[in-house]
């Protein structure tokens, strides 16, 4: 059996904020003002004071919490305790240009509203990656730190290779505020890790997931309704993990472990969330004034989990399902898992970073500039769209015109740019699911795998048609730089996979057919069963061209219906023999081509191919 302490254990967030690694958190003051009455300040203000005597001393709030700044702000100007409390708060601004003014009117109100001259911990939220004005918004916020009006900067749901791009970019993160729970371990993955090489910490939220996660749910049947915003929010959370009985699985493995140490389901659960290695600090709301659970959750300081405990729960976690998609995502694309459900409305109603505008003299064109120094340079656009066709120009990660966005790293500069032709494509009335290829271009084909990798997290599910290469040189102080086209609206469409691995990792399709159109990926020689290469360049043509004949002929066509093939040789001295196989295979079509000579990812590989192809009419 467990003896809970006296006090909750500490942990130094970032340098000198020291705080409970319980946070009490004031999310439901909205919910209990959601009849338009605020909470009596007085008395709200001493509920504070109570957590703050008993060690609880550090409190998360944000703009939108009703009254939470202003209970707080009272708080602070009366308490008087052995240390000093904290109050975390989060801004949470619309897309829009974020000017210094506009952030400096934001913090002001922050700091009016808390009565503070510097805020403890600000946290940073941004609703849309496509509209660039986060990064604007984070180095606004970064002067005000140096100026003294912010201590530390965190930001709130944001996903992993948003935040990674933001230490990329310089900014000093210390914290994201992200969901973690017995339901929800989406940030124990890929987040986790960022973190702890970072040197950065996460604060859980919905670690009791509204309330759910307690002896009053164990073995109950679903309800028909539920009554407040928090388990309106988390009930879908255990639809999308499986439902009430794989939620009732999870429920009962930590009764179990409960049972053996003495405590609450809502202790095990909070003490498996403080155990994840990245966990600076665990969230629990509390309803001022209606119920406190102070000596609760002091117990989850007098125990720890062990092997056996951690293997009961691994069980019952097999049996669910695992959430989609990467912390905070929830906020942004479906299923939206909030308290008021889809929000796609709400999304499609802000602000978009872009505009179309017609072309003079040229019917069924419309074109997209980002502001880009180098868009007036070369006098070209971001994106063109002529009637269903929309073909996005090279894109670099250039933000407004011209701060290159997270130098030397290929990577964080694929997340910008990909964000960027999502935000031209809306600006034209399309979708990333509207693309049907994409080119990738490095400067050092070393660096690879991570672009890689984000084409594939960002087209897992839509999976167009994708040739990687490297170049000499870009312009400018970039790493990668990245091409796309796209049909629209979508004609019937196929993919045609060759059972490459890189294919699934990538997120790519060996073909994609769209209506009479074929888009083949950039397809090397090596033999897709065996994974053998072939010997000399020669062969390895010949069999890249066996690839994309059978993925043409699956598509109801065949080399004949080739327009256009573009060659990457490695060595110029193989050009000879590559294009003698290009002549013989594709014979009386004579389609356009084009032939550079570019390292390849891989040391085996010496020709790489894709061709564009459309079906005759018969």
């Amino acid at each position: 059996m467990s003896t809970p302490p006296l006090q909750p254990d500490r942990i130094e967030l970032a340098p000198g904020l020291q705080v409970p690694r319980l946070i009490t958190g004031l999310w439901q003051v909205a919910d209990m003002e959601r009849d338009g009455q605020p909470l009596p300040l007085e008395r709200a203000a001493q509920d504070l004071a109570d957590y703050a005597r008993a060690g609880f001393d550090a409190f998360d709030m944000a703009d939108h919490y009703g009254s939470a700044e202003l209970i707080t702000g009272r708080f602070l100007k009366d308490w008087r305790g052995p240390r000093p409390a904290h109050a975390f708060t989060k801004w949470c601004p619309e897309p829009q240009e974020m000017s210094a003014e506009r952030v400096q009117a934001g913090i002001d109100e922050r700091r009016s509203r808390l009565g503070v001259e510097r805020l403890d911990l600000l946290q940073f939220h941004w609703w849309d990656y496509t509209h660039p004005g986060y990064i604007d918004g984070i180095e606004q916020l970064m002067r005000l730190r140096e100026r003294g009006q912010i201590r530390h900067l965190g930001v709130t749901n944001f996903d992993t290779d948003h935040l990674r791009l933001l230490r990329r970019q310089g900014a000093p993160i210390v914290t994201n505020q992200v969901s973690l729970s017995l339901l929800d371990r989406r940030a124990t993955g890929r987040m986790s890790a960022l973190c702890q090489a970072e040197g950065m910490q996460l604060l859980a939220y919905g670690t009791l997931a509204g309330g759910f996660l307690s002896e009053r749910w164990l073995g109950k049947s679903e309800p028909d309704s539920v009554a407040d915003w928090s388990k309106s929010k988390y009930r879908r959370f255990i639809d999308a993990i499986g439902g009430w009985a794989a939620f009732q699985g999870v429920l009962q493995a930590a009764h179990t472990i409960g049972r053996k140490h003495g405590v609450s389901i809502a202790a095990v659960s909070l003490r498996w969330v403080l155990e994840q290695p990245a966990v600076g600090a665990a969230i629990v709301g509390a309803r001022l004034g209606e119920s406190e659970h102070r000596a609760g959750n002091l117990s989850v300081f007098g125990f720890a989990l062990d092997d056996q405990d951690h293997a009961l729960l691994n069980a019952a976690f097999a049996q669910t399902c695992d959430l989609p998609g990467d912390c905070g995502d929830e906020y942004r694309k479906p299923p939206f898992l909030t308290a008021s459900g889809d929000l796609s409305h709400h999304l499609e109603q802000l602000q978009r970073p872009y505009k179309a505008q017609p072309v003079a003299g040229l019917a069924e064109r419309s074109r997209v500039a980002t502001g880009s120094q180098w868009e007036q340079i070369g006098g070209y656009s971001r994106a063109v769209r002529q009637g269903s066709r929309i073909l996005v120009s090279g894109t670099t990660a250039t933000h407004g015109a011209g701060q290159v966005v997270a130098p030397g790293d290929a990577q964080a500069q694929t997340v910008y740019i990909l964000d960027k032709i999502a935000a031209s494509l809306q600006a034209l009335g399309a979708e990333l699911a509207h693309v049907v290829r994409t080119r990738i271009y490095l400067r050092d084909i070393e660096a690879w795998q991570g672009p890689t990798e984000v084409h594939g997290r960002v087209f897992a599910d839509i999976r167009p048609a994708n040739t990687l290469l490297a170049v000499a040189q870009l312009v400018g102080n970039y790493e990668v730089e990245i091409e796309a086209e796209a049909e629209v609206p979508p004609a019937a469409r196929r993919f045609i996979s060759s059972g490459s691995p890189y294919e699934a990792m990538a997120g790519y399709s060996r073909a994609v057919v769209e209506g009479p159109w074929a888009f083949v990926s950039g397809t090397v020689g090596v033999d897709m069963a065996t994974g053998q290469w072939p010997s000399s360049t020669g062969e390895q043509a010949e069999r890249a061209i066996d690839t994309i004949d059978s993925a043409l002929q699956q598509a109801g066509m065949s080399l004949l219906d080739v327009l256009q093939v573009k060659v990457h040789v490695a060595d110029r001295a193989d050009v000879a023999v590559v294009s003698d196989v290009i002549r013989e295979r594709f014979g009386p079509a004579r389609p356009t081509n084009i032939t550079l000579c570019t390292p390849m990812a891989l040391p085996e590989c010496r020709v790489e191919i894709e061709v564009t192809a459309k079906r005759r009419a018969v």
